[in-house]
């Protein structure tokens, strides 16, 4: 037999719980007799919200009252309050909600008699203190919440409660009850701290719904990875084929799914530009992609057995050598790519071409090792042939050792690829498309006996990684995450958490609250690792250009310095070098205004003998001093190469390159 909406109404009652009538999506009328189907009878208005009765109101402005009264002491929470307004909201409802609020006091009965009180509530022992115990006048008082909180007796009582400790001020976590409807908050510990929060920001729904506040668990540091880490920077002319190189050592690595490389061969498609979808990789915003031009340095990492490499994939045009720059500072070995397709590789090593350029910054900037890859062997206007790959090296291998200051048969290995097929990559190309390779290789020409371009980089070793010495991080960059966050690179000494450093040039000491390595928190980090280091210090006492530094042996931090420089290329429009000539000085991640004080000498180019001189032209050496707008970290080339080099660029080009002889340290007054 079907049962009627009253019998179950009466079951429901019985049972000690009930409908919500304050429930926005559904009305219940409780006097409703009988339903009819098809609408035959009109049903009857829904019941009314009840308002928050005068017990919940008093009690949301006693929390208030109290959390602001006790703000700076400690956190205080008011615990025995869900019993109490739980009560109060079961005598307005006439037992609905009765169940939840038994669930959060003992001893509330299911009619929500207003006697049965909780004798423990600090709003009821103030109230009933007020009233001199009378508890009929106690329980008037509460019907009027905004006349109570205005009684300065009550709210004595209450900070005197709060500031003393009461045990009674004391609440569990997660069991106010919700304002409007009566029931239970459920979250816990999480949503009674955004409740506090709430109450503290002055707001007024901490009885409404509880935003979760985000709590944030930090990982153990461990120990870092034992395998040497390389820094790559990829460079040469524009359009030599770098982030395509780049993209398929990933690939080939599997560092990127044949998902994902499906997906670029797609859109690359759709652009018309099939052959780029390996450069995709890389080149990751839409500018890159449209222009099919690198812009900024991209980023990537890749792991072999006994090596992890940081690939930095430096932008080959010439209006963005500066992000290059940035690039090949942090580079231990420079992959100089250049094609051997017919008339590209002459563009790029012609007078103007990035191709000179960028391999004399490589040398600048510290770039110990240099891999020159011939790429786009496979091109039909090449073929593997052996007369172009020995027609890019004999052209090339003067330049660097002479203009650059490579020791060719040490720090330069050659090698042909294809950086789009993967030739010579990761395997060797075979022999029936380049059967003059292995014999080479075997011969050991080209300063090489490797076959493969990851081979060779396995076999490379920096031995002039001192971690024993003063640490030395030059600061890439920094941003704000819950605390300043500085990228560097480790060129000297060893960076340990919770130790001490100094900030150059300021001198602000700082600690290293911790470190980390591709998002992996470390216990520390040796030299060659490219970190995050949270500092501990405001993210504006700190900036890129800085220099972390030891405590005890800080690096200097000067505006004047003495220095050797090569003139590389003057511009047209001023082609006499002297005193007063000015350029961008770029040393280590540092750029400022440069102005030459005087010319100490010149070296004389057919007898190397140094002389007196008050100008220079373009491919002299020359002694000068130098000053920088403001204070710069820096090194003698003697005592730390890193800091000791720099590279000046005018209108464009760079004009010289430079080693710091002495720094002279500012005078005190």
């Amino acid at each position: 037999m079907a049962e009627s909406w009253e019998d179950i109404d009466k079951q429901t009652k019985k049972s000690g719980g009930g409908l919500n009538p304050a429930a926005a999506s559904f009305s219940f009328n409780p006097a409703v007799a009988s339903w009819s189907p098809g609408g035959a009878a009109p049903a009857p208005a829904a019941a009314a919200a009840p308002a928050p009765s005068p017990m919940q109101s008093a009690q949301a402005m006693a929390a208030d009252k109290v959390g602001a009264v006790a703000e700076g002491m400690r956190e205080v929470s008011i615990s025995s309050a869900p019993a109490a307004a739980a009560t109060a909201a079961g005598t307005a409802s006439g037992g609905g909600g009765a169940e939840e609020s038994k669930d959060q006091s003992e001893g509330v009965g299911d009619g929500g008699d207003a006697e049965e009180m909780d004798e423990n509530d600090p709003l009821w022992k103030a109230t009933l203190q007020v009233a001199n115990g009378d508890r009929a006048k106690a329980l008037k008082m509460l019907e009027d919440p905004d006349a109570l909180m205005a009684n300065p007796e009550v709210n004595k009582i209450i900070a005197e409660g709060a500031a003393s400790g009461d045990a009674a001020l004391e609440v569990v976590e997660g069991q106010y009850p919700e304002q409007a409807g009566g029931g239970v908050a459920a979250g816990g510990e999480g949503e009674g701290k955004a409740a506090r929060g709430e109450r503290r920001k002055g707001g007024d729904n901490y009885g409404g719904k509880k935003e979760e506040k985000e709590e944030v668990v930090e990982k153990e540091a461990t120990d870092e990875d034992p395998r040497e880490h390389l820094n790559l920077v990829f460079i040469g002319h524009v359009d030599a084929g770098k982030s395509t190189l780049s993209g398929n050592i990933l690939y080939l690595t599997d560092f990127v799914d044949k998902r994902t490389i499906e997906r670029y061969e797609r859109e690359a498609k759709q652009r018309n530009r099939e052959s780029w979808f390996l450069a995709f990789i890389m080149d990751t915003n839409e500018e890159e992609r449209a222009k099919g031009k690198t812009v900024e340095v991209g980023r990537a990492h890749f792991d072999t057995e006994c090596k992890r490499y940081t690939i930095l994939d430096a932008p080959g045009h010439n209006a963005y050598v500066p992000n290059m720059i940035q690039g090949a500072v942090q580079a231990d070995v420079g992959i100089l790519v250049i094609s051997a397709r017919k008339g590209e590789f002459e563009t790029g090593f012609d007078r103007g071409g990035q191709t000179r350029e960028h391999a004399l910054l490589a040398k600048t900037l510290g770039v110990r090792y240099l891999v020159v890859v011939i790429n786009k062997m496979d091109d039909p206007t090449v073929k593997w042939a052996k007369e172009r790959f020995d027609e890019c090296v004999t052209k090339i291998r003067p330049f660097l050792r002479q203009q650059c200051g490579y020791a060719v048969k040490k720090e330069v290995k050659f090698i042909p690829i294809s950086g789009l097929s993967g030739a010579n990559v990761k395997e060797q190309v075979a022999n029936d498309l380049c059967p003059w390779w292995g014999p080479m290789i075997k011969a050991g020409d080209n300063n090489t006996s490797e076959g493969t371009l990851l081979e060779l980089l396995d076999k490379l070793h920096m031995d002039d990684r001192h971690a024993d010495r003063p640490l030395r991080v030059p600061v890439l960059d920094r941003y704000n995450d819950r605390g300043t966050m500085v990228l560097g690179k480790v060129e000297q000494g060893t960076l340990t958490e919770g130790t001490q450093i100094s900030l150059m040039p300021t001198g602000q000491v700082s600690k290293v609250d911790s470190i980390f390595i591709k998002d992996e928190r470390v216990k520390s980090a040796k030299p060659g690792e490219n970190v995050t280091v949270k500092v501990v210090c405001s993210d504006s006492d700190v900036m890129r250009g800085f220099v972390l530094c030891s405590t005890v042996q800080p690096c200097h931090a000067a505006t004047l310095f003495v220095a050797q420089i090569a003139l590389v290329e003057l511009t047209e429009q001023r082609p006499i070098f002297t005193a007063g000539y000015d350029a961008m000085c770029h040393c280590h991640t540092c750029e400022e205004e440069c102005t030459v004080v005087e010319i100490l000498s010149v070296v004389d180019r057919k007898t190397g003998a140094k002389k007196r001189q008050r100008f220079a032209k373009e491919g002299a050496m020359v002694t000068a001093k130098f000053k920088v707008d403001r204070s710069m970290c820096m090194e003698s080339f003697e005592e730390m190469p890193h800091l000791g080099r720099f590279t000046l660029r005018t209108e464009g080009k760079t004009i010289a390159i430079g080693k710091i002889l002495a720094v002279q340290k500012p005078v005190s007054k």
